[in-house]
């Protein structure tokens, strides 16, 4: 079949990498895809964002399949559109996709249907939501309650620092109509894990777990970030966990989406955190994550492509697939400066030398082709990936390749998989 992967991404080169070894896909294309996608697919210049365009083009191109990367997109109805042209769509419709683009529908489905979560309260008038956060008196969570381009979660430690962040997201507008509503909520304490279930809008089957790096310096410190790096299987997700996660987590949102009249097809991300108390959603996304994606995708055991289509056509219970024995790390390598300003078009060197590692696979986040040489497009650059036999193995293969890739100002963490190094010595 003829597929179009939407985006371009590290997310999305992963999803295209691995769809290019898939036995049911005759051709690729990807948009607008970035140096290190063209490698494996035809690139298309559309914006992922330019879902009328992307339709024509699926409808013209005679595309089997069309595979969704961000959120924003599918939020904006790119499935929908693509639905009444009779073209089969990995990823929710507008209305499923609210579970991302709104968290204040997200945060009240979970309290409708007894999904576990953090105690919450939803605001749109800004001197209301500061009279809540002085009455809390502890730290919280403030959260826009649209998308905010991963940025739009703050812990405030105080109602002091509460107030500040109030007033940044619902009076100067920091993002835009994202930051009208907010959503209120405790601060959870535990190990965070994130879980990827493929859905068709009643069945749904795991991947592997995966866990990320949001902070941006070593020791979990800084700002967040997109996310600067990522390991699979988390060790925090026992069998037992997992287990009780499908059952209170995963299951019972399939059946609230359904109840609500919008079923849910796609990737199902949700971020939990293991509370003393038990797994507890911290949020929903409507898409896979980065950079958990270029940790989970090589560990899967399968025809991606098959299990894609399976997933927009409602046949997932047809559809098997195993993980593989192992681990995987993936290191981001940003730009000096990300998540605050940087600079751009850098020459990249040593990807050849990295890739030629054996088990190591380079990921590109933002990066663009100039002539012969490739160069730095973005804040999170490249997506380096150790798969190993064991999280040593893959941790090690990861970082060797890190360590022979350079362009000015780059940067990387150097602790990513600490939690399951000290988990896995543990045992």
């Amino acid at each position: 079949m003829k597929v179009l992967v939407v985006g371009g991404g590290g997310r999305e080169h992963t999803i295209a990498w691995k769809l290019s070894q898939s036995d049911s896909v005759d051709m690729l294309y990807a948009a607008p895809g970035n140096a290190g996608i063209a490698d494996v697919a035809t690139c298309v210049a559309i914006s992922a964002d330019d879902v009328t365009a992307l339709g024509t083009f699926a409808v013209n191109e005679s595309i089997d399949l069309v595979v969704v990367g961000p959120e924003v997109p599918l939020c904006m109805g790119i499935a929908d559109l693509l639905e009444v042209a009779g073209i089969p769509v990995f990823g929710p419709t507008a209305g499923a996709a609210r579970i991302e683009g709104s968290k204040a529908f997200s945060k009240n489905l979970m309290k409708k249907y007894g999904i576990p979560t953090a105690h919450f309260e939803t605001f749109v008038d800004y001197n209301t939501a500061v009279s809540y956060a002085n009455n809390l008196g502890t730290d919280m969570w403030i959260k826009a309650s649209g998308l905010a381009a991963g940025k739009g979660a703050v812990y405030a430690a105080d109602p002091d620092e509460a107030e500040s962040v109030l007033r940044k997201m619902m009076v100067d507008a920091e993002f835009g109509e994202s930051g009208q509503t907010v959503v209120i909520e405790e601060n959870m304490t535990g190990e965070e894990a994130s879980i990827f279930a493929v859905c068709d809008g009643s069945t749904y089957r795991l991947l592997v777990s995966s866990q990320d790096h949001k902070r941006i310096f070593d020791g979990d410190k800084g700002p967040n970030t997109g996310g600067m790096g990522a390991y699979a299987p988390a060790p925090v997700t026992t069998p037992q966990l997992l287990a009780k996660i499908e059952s209170t987590v995963i299951q019972p949102t399939l059946d609230a989406m359904a109840s609500e009249g919008v079923p849910y097809c796609g990737c199902l991300y949700a971020g939990l955190m293991m509370t003393p108390d038990g797994p507890k959603v911290v949020e929903f996304n409507c898409r896979f994550g980065d950079p958990e994606t270029q940790a989970v995708l090589p560990l899967l055991d399968g025809d991606l492509g098959e299990i894609m289509l399976a997933s927009a056509t409602g046949r997932l219970e047809k559809v098997s697939f195993a993980t593989h024995p192992g681990s995987a790390v993936c290191v981001v390598i940003a730009s000096g400066g990300y998540p605050g300003d940087y600079t751009k078009g850098y020459p990249i060197s040593g990807l050849d030398e990295a890739s030629d590692i054996p088990g190591v696979t380079v990921f590109h986040a933002g990066t663009k082709r100039e002539g012969d040489s490739i160069v730095s497009a973005g804040g999170r650059v490249l997506g380096v990936t150790g798969v190993g036999s064991d999280f040593f193995e893959a941790r090690d293969r990861a970082y060797s390749a890190a360590g022979n890739i350079s362009f000015t100002g780059s940067y990387y963490r150097r602790d990513i998989g600490h939690k399951a190094a000290a988990r896995v010595a543990q045992d």
